[in-house]
Formats: structure tokens, C-alpha cells, sequence
């Protein structure tokens, strides 16, 4: 068997090890590990260097130290309160609205994601603090959920994004620059949610209740109890852009910034402190394993040059650009049901950006890849809120298990259209997400 061969073939092994449930960083180290085996035509020598050479150079990306820092951001900002703090100021101004309420969770999903980074943390933390207040004010148990699930995508799309930092690593770009394109694209998805919520409501009366609407005065001050979220997401995402630090460093100081704003507002003691640091340990721990199958994997798939002879297929067939980008955005679409969004990402990129990058949209390589990121991004989002094994519906339902999965995966619905709709506008108008970078 050639070492092509052995690539493609790897890549079957690789799927049905993840549809027996085997852990996806496990299964790429050992599909990577086999055919590195093979390829040497059973020298274990060659392949145990490789193993230790590749650890440490995996690990030792100064890149990668980004992601603890803003997992430990969003533990702080967990154990601080300002999820609480982001969903009464946002209740307070759109709560009295016909699923004024369920907007409200949207809203604080987007402004908890520019200090988290994660969409699962961002999930879990709003349905603590907005699920309660949903079903006080006669929220259906399908709608709230699928809301709450929808929202919690936002932790990954509006910046600063963990999955944009693995992206902007395998593709060598600009972190800043990737933040700041996803910027308008996120305010665009928390826009549409709230629209679809509108939709919703109206589609089914029932679904939502209604509540008084809050005096001016308290809602001014509801707002106010929101600055440490203003000022943290400034410093950090307006200081990377700047220049005035990397965006290592601003991870470091976001953290750090968190931080003290949980322990001046008194809510953060020895037992916590050390509760956030374990969190982010075991986090930290399951992504650098996971970016370790994948480097190893893709390391062996370069070695079989799978990347490459697919790039030179697509071309020779003479397809056109959007119809390889619309397979491609599909793909992950399909897949994005079956497996989490930093697998997908730490699997595909390294396969499909060559594809890409070969191809000609009318825009220059740096834009191309920036581009082609928020909308990965984008679509591997969709696939957290996806029905069957959609991560942020199990996560939301485990939290409320009154509500039947199948409520939710009825409502959510609603949501993925949401999403593609999205999808295809930014597909059609790259400027959307390419006007705020520097020319």
C-alpha cells in the first residue's frame, strides 16, 4: 500500500473510531501513530523520535499559552458574578418585549462570551442564571433551552475565541487580525437570534410569558453593575489590536483583570481560586491532548501528501471557487452533528485550507484565510446546536432535565436556520467580515 493510500484509508479508520466513541484526540494520536509505523516499514526507531519531537514542539508554541489564560478569564469571570450581572442589565432593558426575556439570555450569552472564549463555558454559565428567570416568566422548557444552547455558541464566535486561536496556529495568521474580523459577524449572529426569538414568539404565543417593565432608573443602573465586562474586553481585545501588547499578553492580563474583579467583589476565596485553576488545568489538559493527536495526525497526513493531491484534484476537474467552498462549508455542516467544534477544526483545517488557499476568490491570502476561518468558525458553530449529539444541547438539557431532548431539538431548529442564512450572507458579501481589518 503507498503512503497515499495509507492516508485516505487512515481517514476512514480514523471516522470509525469516533462513531465507536472513541476520544478523538486518542484516535487521531493512534491513526497518526499506526501510520507513521507503517510508513517506516515498521522501524519503531524513527517513529518514537518523532513522538518526542513533536510533543515538545507542540508544547512548547509560545501561541498555545493564549488558551489557558483566557480559560482561566472565564473561570474568574464564572465565580465573579458577571453573568448575573450581564443578564439583569440586558433583562432589564428588553424584558417587558414579547420573548423580551429569552432575548435578554442571548444578549448576555454575547457580552459573557467577549471574557470567556468558550462556547461550553458560556452555556453552561447563562442557563445557571437564566433558566430560572425563563421559567418564572412562562418560558416553554423546548424554547428555553434551545435559546440558551443557541446563545452559548456565541462564546466561541464574538472574541476572544479559543477555536480562532487553534485556527489562526494551523493556518499561521494574525490573531488580532482574526478577532477583529469575527467582531461583525458576531454582533450579526446575536442580532439574528434575537430576531428569531421574535419569530418565535409570534410563531407560538404560548411559548413565552410576559413581565413588568423595569423603571428607567434601575435599568440605568443594572447597566452601570456591567463596567468590569466593558472595561476587560477593551483592554483586552482594544489593546491586541493597538499593539500595545500581544495577544498572549492581553490573555495574561484579561485573566489577571478577572481576577481581581472577582476578589474586590468579595467572591472569590482560597476554596475558589483554587476550584478556578483545577477547571482550567483539566480544560487545558483535554485541548492539548486533542491539539497533540491532531499534530501528530496531520503530520502523517502531510508524509502521505492527501493534502496536496486533493488540492491538485479539485483544481484539474475545473470546478468552480463558491462551489468548492459551498462543498466544503457543507461538510462541516454534516459532521458538525457528530463531532465537537475543536476536533473538527484540529481535523479538517489542515486538509481543506490548501484547497482553499489554492483557489481564486478576488482577495488577497491573507484575506482569503481570515475570511475562510470566520466562516469555518461559523458553521462548526452550527454544529454545536445541531441535533443528534449537538454539544450545547446536552449540555443545556442536562441542566434541566424536565425538558424532553426532543422539545429541544424541535426548537433549535428555529436557531440553525438562523445560522445559515448567516452563512450565506457572509458568503456573499466577504466584506462584511473583511471592512474593519487594515488594508
Amino acid at each position: 500500500m503507498s503512503r497515499l493510500q495509507l492516508g485516505f484509508w487512515s481517514f476512514l479508520v480514523l471516522l470509525g473510531m469516533v462513531f465507536m466513541r472513541a476520544p478523538i484526540g486518542l484516535a487521531m494520536l493512534l491513526c497518526g501513530f499506526g501510520g507513521w509505523y507503517y510508513a517506516m516499514n515498521g522501524n519503531p526507531t524513527p517513529l518514537l523520535a518523532k513522538l518526542k519531537s513533536e510533543t515538545y514542539t507542540t508544547f512548547s508554541s509560545y501561541s498555545l499559552s493564549i488558551i489557558p489564560m483566557f480559560l482561566l478569564m472565564g473561570q474568574f469571570a464564572t465565580i465573579s458574578g458577571m453573568s448575573k450581572a450581564l443578564f439583569k442589565a440586558a433583562e432589564s432593558f428588553l424584558g417587558h418585549r414579547r420573548g423580551g426575556v429569552a432575548m435578554a439570555a442571548v444578549g448576555a450569552c454575547a457580552g459573557f462570551g467577549a471574557i470567556c472564549g468558550s462556547s461550553l463555558a458560556t452555556a453552561a454559565t447563562m442557563s445557571r442564571v437564566a433558566l430560572p428567570e425563563l421559567r418564572r416568566y412562562g418560558y416553554s422548557g423546548g424554547f428555553s433551552t434551545a435559546t440558551l444552547a443557541a446563545g452559548g455558541t456565541l462564546g466561541i464566535l464574538i472574541p476572544p475565541s479559543v477555536i480562532l486561536v487553534i485556527y489562526a496556529i494551523l493556518t499561521e495568521q494574525n490573531i488580532a487580525k482574526l478577532f477583529l474580523a469575527a467582531f461583525v459577524p458576531g454582533i450579526l449572529a446575536a442580532i439574528g437570534y434575537m430576531l428569531t426569538i421574535s419569530l418565535y414568539v409570534r410563531l407560538y404565543p404560548n411559548s413565552a410569558g410576559t413581565r413588568e417593565p423595569v423603571p428607567m432608573a434601575e435599568r440605568w443602573k443594572a447597566l452601570g453593575s456591567t463596567w468590569p465586562v466593558l472595561v476587560i474586553f477593551l483592554v483586552v481585545v482594544g489593546g491586541i489590536y493597538l499593539g500595545w501588547f500581544t495577544p498572549t499578553e492581553g490573555s495574561a492580563i484579561g485573566a489577571a483583570g478577572t481576577g481581581l474583579v472577582a476578589l474586590l467583589s468579595g467572591s472569590l476565596n482560597w476554596a475558589g481560586f483554587k476550584e478556578a485553576l483545577l477547571g482550567t488545568a483539566k480544560a487545558t489538559a483535554m485541548i492539548f491532548f486533542i491539539v497533540l493527536g491532531a499534530s501528530f495526525y496531520n503530520g502523517f497526513l502531510a508524509l502521505s501528501g492527501v493534502p496536496q493531491v486533493m488540492a491538485d484534484w479539485v483544481l484539474t476537474q475545473g470546478f468552480s471557487p463558491w462551489v468548492v467552498l459551498s462543498v466544503i462549508l457543507f461538510f462541516y455542516l454534516i459532521f458538525g452533528c457528530l463531532m465537537d467544534s475543536l476536533s473538527m477544526i484540529l481535523l479538517t483545517v489542515p486538509i481543506f485550507f490548501p484547497v482553499i488557499s489554492a483557489m481564486d476568490f478576488g482577495m488577497s491570502p491573507e484575506h482569503l484565510a481570515i475570511w475562510f476561518g470566520i466562516l469555518v468558525l461559523i458553521v462548526v458553530e452550527v454544529g454545536l446546536i445541531t441535533p443528534p449529539v449537538g454539544m450545547n444541547l446536552f449540555i443545556i438539557n442536562a441542566m434541566d432535565r424536565e425538558t424532553p431532548m426532543t422539545e429541544t431539538y424541535k426548537a433549535v431548529m428555529f436557531f440553525v436556520g438562523s445560522d445559515i442564512l448567516r452563512v450565506i450572507l457572509l458568503v456573499l458579501f466577504p466584506a462584511i467580515t473583511l471592512f474593519l481589518l487594515p488594508s
